[in-house]
């Protein structure tokens, strides 16, 4: 990951360096990472995301076509 400084302007880049950590989930990898996880609770964390993220983008689409 890359961040142009312009004008010396090192908090702007850093605003802007955070927001594109944030975006990428590199701060909740991070946090993730801190403590062991088991293969299986891994499993099953990343099953339910996936469940997750399928009804937000159904709730979505009934929204948007209406059926």
């Amino acid at each position: 990951m890359e961040v142009t400084v312009r004008d010396n302007n090192v908090d702007q880049a850093l605003r802007v360096l955070k927001k594109k950590m944030q975006r990428e989930g590199i701060y909740r990898e991070m946090k993730m990472r801190r403590h062991f996880e088991k293969p299986s609770i891994k499993k099953a964390r990343e099953k339910a995301e996936a469940v997750r993220r399928f009804r937000k983008l159904m709730r979505k689409r009934l929204e948007r076509e209406g059926y």
